[in-house]
């Protein structure tokens, strides 16, 4: 607890936190917090996972889409991203963002304790949506993946790459690499410039200790996947090059789910929410349908036939 007469704790872009939907982590950080709360009461949760380097802002449209369902739709910036405290797309645990998220989850589940839980993640949100679903197998109704981060690429993650990455994670941890190249996010020129002008997303180089942690996430992910049984809905472009998409399809024909649907957008971008609008629209419908086909209220109006 601050002490009489400190300064609050302020967001990177220097907001009091007193001023901010938060919840405070396990090691004392600072998240920020969304909230998308429908005026009639919320037939379910649905907790929204950024990607690596956004933050939870560009999330608002499906939000909204789900609000609108009477769903209640929360989602933090994860720590270093966005308005969240931490170093800057630099974690020492992936599974700090698992924790975070249950954190996050357990807070929504304690104040509406009866409502069914479902998970949305894109890219290195997706791999945190579906490590947080393998911690609780039997808890979320569905987890929505918008290409999500399954695997490394192949052609980029070769045995001697990943060699050279290890030994400079041991020896030069804070080395810098390549950073996200935002032609690559989207095929609508319009989104790839609201990204690159948007102060809240990482415009830097990665840190090969962070990737380092995305390669060691894959590897718990390929573990899971023969596990995995919850529900899952995965939609993917196959034009990503940000995620490769022989993760989805992997993921797809591996997992021992009965309730799971792989579509794939013919010349997708990675951010297939933001991309070509027919296709964002596309994507935006199949969210919200997948999800309210899955709500106790719509299979029974569906049995009644009405």
């Amino acid at each position: 607890m601050p002490e009489p007469g400190d300064a609050p704790r302020r967001s990177p872009q220097g907001v009091p936190y007193t001023e901010l939907r938060h919840i405070v982590n396990a090691d004392g950080l600072h998240l920020f917090c969304r909230y998308w709360e429908p005026e009639s009461p919320p037939r379910a949760l649905v907790f929204i996972a950024h990607g690596a380097g956004e933050h939870s802002g560009p999330y608002e449209e499906i939000a909204q889409r789900l609000k609108e369902m009477s769903l209640l739709v929360f989602a933090h910036d994860h720590v270093g991203h966005g308005q969240s405290e931490g170093d800057r797309m630099n974690i020492r645990d992936f599974q700090v963002y698992i924790r975070d998220s249950l954190q996050h989850i357990d807070l929504m589940k304690s104040k509406h304790p009866d409502l069914p839980i479902f998970i949305v993640g894109h890219s290195m949100g997706g791999a945190i949506s579906i490590l947080t679903a393998c911690e609780r197998p039997g808890e979320f109704a569905g987890v929505v993946l918008i290409a999500p981060m399954v695997q490394m690429n192949p052609e980029s993650a070769t045995p001697f790459k990943i060699f050279v990455a290890k030994l400079l994670n041991h020896m030069l941890p804070s080395l810098t690499l390549g950073s996200i190249e935002s032609k690559w996010v989207s095929r609508d020129q319009k989104q790839v410039e609201a990204y690159d002008a948007d102060e809240l997303n990482y415009h830097g180089r990665l840190r090969v200790s962070f990737g380092m942690q995305l390669m060691g996430a894959a590897e718990r992910i390929e573990r899971a996947i023969p596990s995995i049984s919850w529900p899952f809905l995965l939609l993917h472009g196959d034009a990503d090059k940000l995620c490769d998409i022989r993760g989805s399809k992997m993921m797809y024909e591996n997992t021992a789910s009965s309730d799971k649907k792989l579509k794939i957008y013919e010349g997708g971008y990675h951010a297939l929410h933001h991309d070509l609008p027919e296709v964002a629209e596309s994507v935006l419908k199949e969210v919200t349908s997948w999800i309210t086909e899955r709500l106790p209220a719509a299979k029974t109006a569906q049995q009644q036939g009405l």
